[in-house]
């Protein structure tokens, strides 16, 4: 993975109470984490840290759109996204990442890496299903969706006539009470 500089925080300087970080998140940042699932993305991420003596709180707000493709049809789209994750970053003996909420620090370090939970908190905000609007409104006119369509089974009326006679009956016992 590449070195992300613009998303090392230096906390050192900084005094008591409450600080804001801005990031533009491109696709060299995806890139950077071996990510390629969107075409493009354009994603805007607020970092609010309100710094303590004993410990630093993160609360990251991400907004923005994400070009991906449809699962559908297969054509790219402008996804909007948000996303929203909090932090706590605690001093300790040695570093430990094990928790999502919770970040231990050693207690010589002087800044943190957010990269990590950013990339986590914009790749989570995506859906799992990604449908082009076009897709859900009619708009979109597609070879692919045609062809689905054509594909698509057809009902047949002749087995709602070809019931056996005996389910009928049996159907009434429901009916009776």
């Amino acid at each position: 993975m590449k070195n992300l500089r613009e998303f090392i925080i230096p906390f050192v300087g900084l005094k008591q109470g409450k600080h804001q970080f801005e990031f533009d998140v491109e696709n060299a940042f995806f890139e950077a984490f071996e990510f390629q699932d969107f075409n493009e993305s354009n994603v805007k991420v607020v970092a609010d840290l309100d710094k303590k003596s004993t410990l630093l709180e993160f609360s990251f707000e991400a907004k923005g759109t994400v070009n991906v493709n449809c699962d559908l049809t297969n054509e790219p789209f402008d996804l909007p996204i948000e996303g929203n994750l909090g932090l706590v970053v605690k001093f300790g003996e040695e570093f430990n990442d094990e928790n999502e909420e919770i970040l231990i620090i050693p207690h010589g370090e002087h800044q943190v890496d957010v990269s990590q939970y950013i990339y986590e908190m914009i790749v989570l905000s995506v859906p799992s299903k990604r449908i082009h609007p076009g897709v859900e409104n009619g708009t979109l006119e597609s070879d692919i969706l045609e062809k689905l369509e054509e594909l698509q089974p057809k009902e047949e009326k002749k087995e709602a006539e070809e019931i056996d006679p005996r389910w009928n009956t049996l159907k009434k016992l429901l009916t009776d009470k």
